[in-house]
């Protein structure tokens, strides 16, 4: 892929000339959140399996690598494209429904690629960035992990909610260890959201109506939701906040 990067102005307020990853980012949070970041000024590379139906357009440029998040070489391939990063946003994520049960009955093939997905991805990814934010002298990340690894399920998705809890775990180890160089990482933590990991809400209309219900806020959230909170945290605005979690329910884990 063609080297980004090499505009060395703007400021991490409205990320005009930075330079962003967003995984996951061919639909859903993902690539909103690359959206508005490319609207904002920013040179974003949208990582996904399968490749976006369009690039969003905006002040700024994005290019998209196509390829599996849980393969290191692929994702050193991407980031040694690059000349520098400001950002860094994991997006990519699975939610196998029928598949992702109870540890005690899941398929360990299930869990191993939950995992994989979920928690190694971002290893590898921060494994890669932090390094050149370093170079740079600081930067941002968000890590999507979900209000679900908050609590236990009547109908568990084991496997989705241990590898979100680990998300929480490595985000603020990470936030720790590199604070001293000016590396910020926090958590977004969605409540329901209607994105492709939900997409049998749209084969029932009723049951997101259901979800709606019980939401303080009176709806679900949308990408658009989850992706403006992501770009508060990766901002200047949030210059003083690391090693956190942002929640984004509408209200959810408020309740009694």
């Amino acid at each position: 892929m063609a080297a980004v990067g090499t505009d060395t102005g703007g400021t991490m307020g409205d990320f005009e000339g930075r330079v962003a990853v967003v995984t996951g980012a061919a639909g859903g949070m993902g690539y909103e959140t690359a959206a508005i970041l490319v609207a904002e000024g920013a040179e974003v590379v949208m990582i996904d399996l399968k490749k976006p139906s369009t690039l969003p357009e905006g002040s700024g440029r994005a290019q998209f690598a196509q390829g599996d998040v849980t393969d290191w070489p692929f994702i050193q391939d991407v980031f040694d494209g690059l000349k520098r990063l400001d950002h860094l946003v994991n997006a990519a994520g699975v939610l196998l429904f029928g598949e992702d049960v109870s540890a005690i009955d899941i398929d360990l093939k299930v869990w191993d690629r939950v995992m994989d997905v979920n928690l190694k991805a971002m290893v590898l990814t921060m494994k890669a960035a932090v390094p050149m934010m370093q170079g740079n002298r600081g930067g941002s990340i968000v890590n999507i992990a979900s209000t679900q690894c908050l609590r236990g399920d009547p109908k568990p998705q084991d496997a989705y909610q241990a590898s979100k809890a680990g998300v929480i775990a490595l985000t603020k180890s990470i936030a720790i260890q590199y604070a001293h160089a000016g590396i910020r990482a926090n958590c977004l933590l969605p409540g329901q959201t209607l994105t492709p990991l939900q997409a049998r809400w749209d084969r029932d209309p009723a049951a997101a109506k259901r979800a709606a219900e019980h939401v303080p806020l009176g709806r679900v959230g949308r990408s658009e939701d989850m992706a403006a909170a992501v770009l508060f945290l990766l901002s200047d605005k949030a210059s003083f906040i690391t090693g956190t979690e942002l929640i984004v329910d509408g209200g959810i884990t408020a309740l009694p």
